[in-house]
């Protein structure tokens, strides 16, 4: 653990050079450190988003969290901003590439980075965080319950987004995957779905399903928590992104 770390509001590059706010999080112990993106839930760029990106500093990785409803509500109250993006219709695929893609370019332009980057994502983020990893150089992508990489919202649901099990193919990096039993966006047959396009396509990944965990069982504001699984599932990614993330 990294008792002494420094964590600030930054501007970075994001799709197409716009400037957008990102939260970054590093130790101040010298160093070489792998980097993680973290992806924000649908919820938004929130405190929990905020503290979890810290609690990777306190592990020894370099951190950033872009917001991604800057463009649509700078300034704007995390609940505020994520309701205007979900009438909208969610953030678009490409333009979360690039800006995923800038926050990935600025850890690694850090003096303290090795130049090893991962991602990790919740909710909708899980699935961005696919996305990222089929579309981006990284080492490493954690989804925890990413919704709608296998399968479409139901008809009327407030976000535009389209199943990305297509770009399985282009998966770059090994994959850990964290699931509920009890969620059903993504519902257990749709998480062993995923695991099958990906073993057909001989795709590094391991997914771990809890039971009694259902969707959001991370979030430690939500009675959605889970303390057991999410316990368990941190342990599954400090093992999962040390071994591609370190050195």
């Amino acid at each position: 653990m990294k008792d002494d770390i420094r964590a600030e509001t930054i501007r970075i590059a994001g799709s197409g050079q716009d400037q957008i706010e990102a939260y970054l999080a590093q130790p101040l112990d010298a160093g070489r450190y792998g980097g993680v993106v973290v992806i924000h839930h649908m919820p938004g760029y929130d405190e929990w988003s905020k503290e979890v990106t810290r609690k990777f500093a306190t592990h020894g990785y370099l951190a950033i969290c872009p917001n991604l409803y800057f463009r649509e509500a700078p300034g704007a109250s995390s609940d505020d901003a994520a309701a205007t993006v979900r009438a909208l219709g969610g953030v678009p695929d490409e333009r979360l590439v690039g800006d995923v893609g800038g926050a990935r370019n600025h850890l690694i332009s850090l003096l303290s980075s090795n130049g090893k980057v991962g991602t990790i994502g919740y909710c909708s983020g899980g699935r961005q965080s696919f996305l990222a990893a089929c579309s981006l150089p990284l080492e490493a992508a954690v989804i925890c319950y990413g919704a709608f990489i296998v399968g479409n919202p139901p008809e009327g649901a407030p976000v535009k987004m389209t199943s990305l099990v297509h770009l399985a193919e282009q998966l770059g990096c090994p994959v850990l995957g964290l699931f509920g039993a009890e969620d059903q966006h993504p519902s257990p047959e749709q998480t062993a779905e995923l695991g099958k396009v990906l073993a057909d396509h001989g795709k590094d990944f391991e997914f771990h399903t809890y039971p009694g965990a259902g969707h959001a069982f991370f979030a430690t504001d939500r009675p959605s928590f889970r303390p057991e699984a999410a316990k368990e599932g941190w342990e599954e990614i400090w093992e999962f992104l040390g071994r591609r993330l370190a050195g």
